[in-house]
């Protein structure tokens, strides 16, 4: 039995119970999780970050909701999780090992701001799309992840020229899979997006 095979054996025994998922977890968080062992023992997935194992955050209940961006005659939903606090927008997508393809986080702002963004504790690479108080791109840019999470370079730093009320992180290169540039028409909707 190869290390591969074991890992998926294990997973389904943890996971799976009478063909019932337990918990919370549902079949396709499951199959990811099966996945992303897979790659890690094939030697797929890269490394985590320096500092990774180390990287605590405080846990939020994050309002929800669905970002949608609609060019080129076609509409692209992103589920998020509204971070409108300061202790939220704080922490953001902080110690996160995975973000779901269709998935990221929306920051609000109470007033414009110029305040820049930086990739503290993130281990994933993200890609951030900063939007006007009419939703409108000032400017979209590639954030990398940090050799050092935990202590990021000073000059790591991202902000538009512009002023901005909104700010979404997504999973790099979701922008640009999507054809998605500052020409998109933005909606948010506030609630629980549907189940995929």
């Amino acid at each position: 039995m190869t290390a591969a095979t074991r890992i998926i054996a294990r997973a389904r025994r943890n996971f799976w119970s009478s063909g019932d998922v337990v918990g919370s977890m549902k079949p396709r968080r499951v199959l990811s999780a099966i996945a992303a062992a897979v790659l890690a023992v094939a030697g797929l997935i890269p490394p985590a970050p320096a500092g990774a194992d180390d990287c605590t955050v405080p846990a939020f209940r994050y309002r929800h909701g669905v970002v949608s961006f609609s060019e080129h005659g076609s509409t692209t939903d992103v589920r998020v999780e509204v971070a409108d606090t300061e202790q939220t927008r704080e922490v953001g997508l902080m110690c996160r090992r995975a973000l779901d393809p269709d998935a990221g986080m929306l920051f609000v702002f109470a007033d414009l701001t110029r305040e820049p963004f930086w990739m503290k504790n993130t281990l994933i690479p993200l890609s951030i799309a900063f939007l006007d108080n009419r939703w409108r791109v000032v400017g979209m840019y590639d954030m990398r992840v940090a050799p050092n999470p935990a202590d990021p370079p000073l000059g790591d730093l991202w902000a538009p020229a512009k002023q901005y009320r909104y700010a979404l992180e997504v999973n790099q290169g979701f922008f640009k899979a999507h054809e998605l540039d500052g020409r998109a028409q933005i909606r948010f909707t506030p609630g629980d997006p549907p189940k995929p």
